[in-house]
């Protein structure tokens, strides 16, 4: 039903910005909550950021609090996530999901669809 594409991932500095994005062509988008997750190498995938249908509530995982913000545009289709004073630990492939009426916002789990990642890598 829906299929996130994400974009906007590459390489940066440590301190440097990123804006990455996860689009869906379905209208129906609007009505799911989104999340943020990453994965490096050797690690499980976790949790970074989620965002509710509407854009009302956030939720942000302790290690990115302060420095990442997560919004949405319904109107697009649209989910973004803006990443400032990126660290080397921020480097992984950020997968963007959805998921209708989750159960829990800050587990993978949780989430129905998924896009295929897009690699941000932070130099040191």
């Amino acid at each position: 039903q829906v299929q996130p594409v994400e974009s906007g991932g590459g390489l940066v500095q440590a301190g440097g910005s990123l804006r990455l994005s996860c689009a869906a062509s379905s209208r129906t988008f609007r009505s799911y909550a989104s999340g943020w997750f990453r994965q490096a190498p050797g690690k499980e995938r976790e949790f970074v950021a989620a965002i509710n249908w509407s854009g009302g509530s956030t939720y942000y995982s302790d290690s990115v609090k302060g420095r990442f913000t997560i919004s949405r545009d319904n109107v697009k289709n649209t989910v973004a996530l803006q990443m400032n004073s990126l660290k080397f630990e921020d480097t992984a492939v950020y997968y963007c999901a959805a998921s209708f009426g989750p159960k829990n916002f800050t587990i993978a789990a949780a989430y129905d669809y998924w896009g295929q990642g897009t690699q941000v890598t932070v130099s040191s």
